[in-house]
C-alpha cells in the first residue's frame, strides 16, 4: 500500500489545456475537483498524474489505484479509423499518457476505475474502436444528462450498483467493437455500452457515465478504494 497507510493512494489522470488562474493564462494539467472529493469520501488520497513524462510500471508502482478520467476525444489514429468530422481536437500527449496508464495498470494488477474518456481510453488499448457520435447522451455543453442502465447479472458492476441504476452522462463518443477480454456488462436503453469489465483482473471497471458528479453516491469509487486496500494488505 501507498505511504499513507490506511487511505490507500489513487492516482489521477489529468488534463492538458490554457487555463486562467490568479494572473496566469498558461498550459497547465487540471481536473475537475469531483474526482478528488469522491476519492477522498470513498476513503482514498489522490494523486494528480499530469500526461507529460514517462508513465510505466516502475513509475506508479507507489500507487494502490488508478483513475482514468473523462475528457476529450481519444485521437481515431489511436484505433485505425478516419476522423469523423464532428470528432474533437487531437490531444496527443494526453493519448499516449492514459494508454501508457493503462498498460502499466494491468502490469501491476493495479485496480482500474476508468470514467468516460476513460472506458474508451481502456478498450482502444485493448484493440477496440469507438463510435465517433452518437446523440441523446450529451445535452448540452457542462450540462449532466441522466440515462438508466441495465447491468450484467453476476458482474462485478452489479455487486455495487445492483441490476439497475440511473447515471450522469456527457459523451457523444462510444465503444464499438470492444477490446480484446473485455466484457460489456451494462448498457443504455439505446444500446449504447455503459460499462465493461475486465474478468480475471483484481479490479478493472469502465463506465461511460460520471460517477465523480454524482456526490450522493461513491460507490463505484468505494469499491475501487477497498480493492486497492485489498491489495495493498496482501
Amino acid at each position: 500500500m501507498g505511504s499513507n497507510g490506511s487511505r490507500p493512494l489513487i492516482g489521477v489522470s489529468t488534463y492538458l489545456e490554457r487555463a486562467k488562474f490568479g494572473v496566469w493564462d498558461v498550459d497547465a494539467a487540471v481536473l475537475h475537483r469531483d474526482y478528488l472529493d469522491a476519492v477522498v469520501r470513498a476513503g482514498g488520497n489522490p494523486v494528480l498524474l499530469p500526461p507529460v513524462g514517462t508513465w510505466d510500471a516502475d513509475g506508479i508502482a507507489f500507487l494502490d489505484g488508478l483513475v482514468l478520467s473523462g475528457g476529450a476525444d481519444v485521437d481515431p489514429a489511436r484505433y485505425g479509423r478516419p476522423r469523423d468530422p464532428r470528432t474533437g481536437p487531437a490531444r496527443p500527449e494526453r493519448d499516449a499518457a492514459e494508454l501508457d496508464l493503462a498498460r502499466a495498470a494491468f502490469e501491476l494488477d493495479l485496480p482500474l476505475l476508468a470514467v468516460c474518456r476513460g472506458m474508451q481510453v481502456l478498450n482502444v488499448v485493448l484493440g477496440g474502436t469507438l463510435l465517433q457520435h452518437v446523440e441523446g447522451h450529451n445535452p448540452a455543453p457542462a450540462v449532466f444528462g441522466h440515462t438508466g442502465i441495465a447491468v450484467a447479472p453476476g458482474s462485478v458492476l452489479a455487486s455495487v450498483v445492483g441490476l439497475a441504476t440511473t447515471v450522469h452522462c456527457h459523451h457523444h463518443q462510444a465503444l464499438d467493437v470492444v477490446g480484446e477480454g473485455l466484457r460489456v456488462v451494462a448498457r443504455a436503453p439505446d444500446g449504447t455500452v455503459e460499462a465493461v469489465e475486465l474478468p480475471g483482473a483484481r479490479f478493472v471497471l469502465g463506465v461511460q457515465s460520471h460517477p465523480e458528479a454524482d456526490s450522493e453516491d461513491d460507490r463505484l469509487f468505494a469499491a475501487l478504494v477497498g480493492a486497492a486496500r485489498e491489495r495493498g494488505v496482501r
